[in-house]
């Protein structure tokens, strides 16, 4: 069976954080870059469609001239699409509280900005699920994680240095995004069985 090769076109990027992040806080400024940069270099983005980081890289991405609707994505934690942000082009109300964290980084890559257990959860799913994951050396978990490993699982055997990506600037994590998304093509094939 063939895929959807239209849907590779252009790529689904997901930005994740802090969503109580307040205006005034730098990480806000860099995730309304980061939305801005996603949709100029012609991916769609994706987030959890709420506040903070969320709110700010919608805001940044709809600011873009590049911008055409259906670009911005928002999973909604609950059941009601109009809790979206008011830059969200398409709302899905998942009703799946927290568990639309792991929707959330199933896209074809992460970026994280900051952000707590929430976004901590994020990563680790994406992880899980071999998805490239780029975060930015900003206060939070991304801060943390940056240029690390999260587990010893050996996610792409002929990639040695695959990692968390750090980035300082929307300008680096739009060039790892070209460099390495072509590379981070699998897909979780499911857990496997194990027997005893």
């Amino acid at each position: 069976m063939e895929g959807n090769t239209r849907y590779m076109q252009r790529p689904i990027i997901a930005i994740i954080g802090d969503g109580a992040l307040q205006e005034g806080d730098p990480r806000h400024a860099v995730a309304r870059t980061m939305g801005r940069a996603l949709i100029e270099a012609r991916y769609r983005m994706i987030c959890g469609g709420l506040g903070g980081v969320m709110a700010a890289a919608c805001a940044g991405a709809a600011d873009s001239d590049a911008h055409q609707d259906g670009d911005i994505i928002g999973l909604l934690p609950g059941f009601d699409p109009g809790a979206a942000n008011a830059h969200v082009d398409i709302a899905i109300a998942t009703g799946l509280d927290h568990a639309r964290n792991f929707l959330v980084a199933n896209a074809d890559a992460v970026i994280a900005i900051g952000g707590s257990c929430g976004t901590l959860s994020e990563i680790a799913a994406a992880w899980q699920l071999m998805r490239l994951v780029i975060a930015f050396r900003v206060p939070g978990w991304s801060g943390r994680l940056a240029e690390t490993r999260l587990d010893d699982r050996i996610r792409y055997p002929d990639m040695a240095d695959d990692r968390i990506r750090g980035v300082d600037t929307a300008e680096e994590a739009i060039a790892l995004l070209a460099t390495w998304l072509p590379r981070y093509q699998r897909r979780h094939a499911g857990i496997p069985a194990r027997r005893a």
